[in-house]
């Protein structure tokens, strides 16, 4: 017997329901709240493809020179941390094989970092090296007025000695935790934190100097080992024993492999602790960090909690609680995949693509290079005096019309009169796209040059610089 139509024939039961067909283009809402919650379901097709739409208003990640964070990684990497994207990596009890590989690489990055004792490290994953560097700023205070208070002096007025080159990161660290921050102003063409600068600022306060393995706004390391060396000095001369804290955000995972002959690590003795983000040249996905100390007494105990009602005893330092374990598996996939020379390899890379493009840019003629890309593979450029035809911030804007975002900004105090363009070599950056890169470059100067004057400031400039925001060094004592 043939089926009937629903609509003809003879029905003895209830009318089915009419099947829902729905063009992906022309489904069932019409109009969707932006601001508030929607009055009832959509079908998951629908919401899908409404996101996916407005999200392709963002920029191209893989064209984003603007950033330090990875935007490419293996298919195999990418599956891991689909499999792992319901594990909390707090619950260490409940994920206990999670937490074994979390274990394995602060092991593996203790050694890189040369820690006197690594199979005894003490270290831990964080959010990104955000967090990672106010766990290192928090360890950096407590410790500070633990000897205070047995010294029976006050402890309620700690400084922090830092370039005003910092993350901006550092100066969230001082404001949330009541910390005064002692900023170094940059002088002439010292863009970053110079030792004899940085014992100026410290006294019975000061909780600990910060140095950059790799500034944010050039890509410069800052010299660690010249710094612990002039506190050292200090310490001789007044008995202030002034630990130091490497922000090596970007250059712990490039320095080791291209740079094994630069002393900044624990190798220092005056190096009490270490942060890096694993989501930068550590080649992972957004987001995690590191944190490492140089041993048990640079972390006092009172700040690890210990928590149990997620089943067990559970020893805790972080300022988030509950966060993927996806980025942590996919950290230990690219230290097993790539090993030291696989790192070396890939990192070495970066910093030819980056010298390369330096010197091709070097080359154009209205530029000058404020850094080359040899130490971290970030250059960053500036327009050469003379030229007033253009700005950094005309040269971004026109980058952008092919979809490069390239930062433009200013330097902070005492250099705010120098604003460069930054290009970050990440992996993904090839030789290809560097010379794409120069091509469009190129092909947008003989129009900037026939402006007459800059169409665009600083005040044109986005929001985009990545870490490379300008501090304005408050006065010694106020907050």
């Amino acid at each position: 017997m043939p089926l009937q139509h629903p609509h003809h024939g003879h029905r003895t039961g209830p009318r089915p329901r009419d099947i829902e067909v729905n063009p992906v283009f022309s489904r069932e809402p019409l109009r969707v709240p932006r601001h508030t919650l929607p009055r009832g379901e959509m079908e998951p097709e629908t919401a899908y493809q409404l996101i996916h739409d407005e999200l392709m208003l963002d920029g191209n990640a893989r064209l984003n020179l603007a950033t330090f964070v990875s935007t490419w990684g293996e298919p195999q990497a990418l599956r891991l941390m689909a499999e792992c994207a319901d594990k909390n990596m707090i619950d260490k009890d409940e994920y206990p094989q999670t937490a074994e590989l979390e274990e394995r690489c602060v092991h593996m990055l203790a050694r890189l970092w040369h820690a006197p004792a690594p199979e005894h490290a003490v270290g831990c994953s964080t959010t990104g090296s955000s967090e990672a560097a106010m766990l290192g700023g928090l360890a950096l205070k407590r410790r500070w007025q633990h000897r205070r208070r047995a010294a029976g002096a006050p402890a309620g007025r700690p400084n922090l000695v830092m370039g005003a080159n910092v993350q901006v990161c550092w100066e969230k660290f001082a404001d949330y935790f009541e910390v005064e921050p002692r900023y170094v102003p940059l002088e002439g063409d010292r863009y970053h934190l110079g030792p004899a600068e940085a014992v100026e600022r410290c006294d019975e306060n000061t909780i600990g100097v910060v140095t950059v393995l790799g500034s944010t706004f050039d890509g410069s390391y800052e010299p660690v080992s010249a710094v612990a060396a002039a506190l050292d000095d200090l310490q001789q001369r007044t008995g202030l024993d002034i630990p130091v804290h490497v922000d090596a955000a970007s250059g712990g995972f490039v320095a080791p492999f291209l740079d094994p002959g630069l002393v900044w690590d624990f190798r220092l003795p005056r190096v009490a602790s270490v942060n890096a983000s694993g989501h930068k040249y550590g080649l992972v996905m957004p987001g995690v960090g590191w944190a490492l100390w140089r041993d048990a007494d640079a972390l006092p105990e009172d700040l690890v909690l210990h928590v149990n009602y997620l089943g067990g005893d559970m020893p805790t330092f972080a300022l988030n609680f509950s966060r993927p374990g996806a980025q942590v598996v996919a950290q230990y996939y690219t230290f097993l995949r790539l090993g030291f020379e696989g790192y070396r390899r890939v990192q070495q890379t970066c910093r030819d693509v980056a010298t390369r493009l330096a010197a091709e840019i070097a080359r154009l003629g209205p530029f000058d290079l404020v850094t080359d890309g040899s130490e971290l593979p970030v250059l960053a450029f500036r327009v050469r005096e003379g030229i007033g035809a253009f700005t950094v911030f005309d040269v971004s804007a026109a980058l952008r019309e092919r979809g490069w975002l390239v930062p433009a900004y200013t330097f902070p105090a005492n250099r705010t009169d120098l604003a460069v363009l930054r290009v970050v070599v990440r992996n993904g950056f090839s030789h290809d796209l560097a010379g794409l890169f120069l091509d469009d470059l190129r092909r947008v100067l003989p129009r900037l040059e026939k402006q007459g004057r800059p169409q665009r400031s600083r005040d044109d400039a986005g929001a985009f610089a990545h870490g490379a925001e300008t501090h304005n060094p408050r006065e010694p004592g106020r907050r």
